[in-house]
């Protein structure tokens, strides 16, 4: 499973139903479960974004489909990154620099 941070900001309507409502926030991460990915970890946040979510997913065309998904209700709009360990890019990084020819 590919993992996925993702940024979300409520709109005016998302804010009323979070304080009115804020089982709300689980309810929904049962939904994404149900689209094929999974809520691994989620913050509430101060700044330019309100919540931060860690989410796996089998591939991008999965988290897209929750992105379109949720965003699409009109309480949240979300960015979508995908996300990879220290260790998976140190090695990348490490790979890709012996496969190329050294300057003289």
């Amino acid at each position: 499973m590919a993992t996925y941070v993702l940024l979300s900001t409520l709109t005016d309507e998302g804010r009323r139903t979070v304080k009115e409502r804020p089982e709300r926030i689980q309810e929904v991460n049962k939904e994404i479960e149900a689209w094929g990915a999974k809520v691994v970890a989620q913050y509430a946040v101060l700044g330019p974004y309100d919540f931060v979510n860690i989410v796996e997913a089998p591939d991008n065309e999965t988290i897209a489909k929750v992105s379109v998904e949720l965003g699409s209700r009109g309480t949240v709009q979300i960015m979508s990154l995908p996300a990879i360990t220290i260790e998976t890019f140190a090695k990348k990084i490490k790979g890709s620099s012996a496969s190329r020819p050294r300057a003289r």
